[in-house]
């Protein structure tokens, strides 16, 4: 694993910003009628609320508001496995279930990109507890940069509610194997950050949304640190 952190020039932090705001803005333009649609749905059906808001560790270590259309029952924090979600989640609602399947559930966050929280590729935003599970030398390295709304541990952990639902502990499975691993390559992802990999990602995320089955993430793995034993059969 490469420890030095890739040496970004300005200009290409100018034009991956630019970047982030073009393909953001231009997102939303192309996809109004589907959020203004879900929005409506989500009014409709279930407990009635159309966002889910929550505190999100960003850049430098602070924190930020992370948008999400509401896919779960109000408490669910309180419940259940709290701020993780399992396959076949009781505290799923029925249309969240598809935005969650489909990712749409994601898409508000083109908000936080053209606020300048996220950028489009970036390691995934964490809760505090969630962030203290990655090891103290990673948290280092991932604050380094904006977190994303995609990544290269979205793209890898592209079904990660599925294999929690194979483990026999869950929540200590998360903490103790995946949170730690997710730190560690994403650590890689800063230190090896550059404009092609940013487009890589972007078209990686595509592919394991659009074409889940294509198992185009493989390629991607063998690039990052190994995954402990185990996850291997997971991956």
């Amino acid at each position: 694993m490469t420890h030095k952190v890739s040496q970004i020039s300005i200009q290409t932090r100018f034009l991956i910003r630019a970047t982030d705001i073009l393909l953001s803005g231009l997102a939303l333009l192309l996809l109004a009628p589907l959020l203004a649609l879900i929005m409506l749905a989500l009014r409709l059906t279930g407990e009635g609320d159309v966002f889910f808001r929550q505190r999100r560790i960003g850049k430098e270590g602070r924190e930020f508001e992370l948008f999400k259309f509401a896919t779960m029952l109000k408490n669910s924090p309180s419940i259940g496995a709290g701020e993780l979600t399992l396959a076949d989640d009781p505290r799923v609602l029925p249309l969240g279930r598809f935005l969650r399947r489909t990712k749409l559930n994601e898409l508000p966050q083109l908000l936080n990109i053209l606020k300048g929280d996220l950028s489009i590729i970036g390691p995934r935003p964490q809760t505090s507890r969630f962030y203290n599970s990655y090891r103290p030398e990673d948290r280092v390295y991932v604050s380094m940069v904006r977190p994303g709304l995609s990544g290269v541990g979205s793209v890898l952990f592209r079904d990660e509610e599925k294999l929690l639902s194979e483990v026999a502990d869950p929540i200590r499975f998360d903490q103790e194997v995946i949170m730690p691993y997710k730190g560690r390559i994403e650590r890689w992802f800063v230190c090896n950050q550059s404009v092609s990999l940013y487009f890589e990602l972007i078209f990686s995320t595509l592919l394991v949304v659009l074409c889940p089955r294509t198992g185009y993430h493989r390629r991607l793995l063998i690039r990052l640190p190994p995954p402990p034993e185990a996850l291997r059969r997971f991956l």
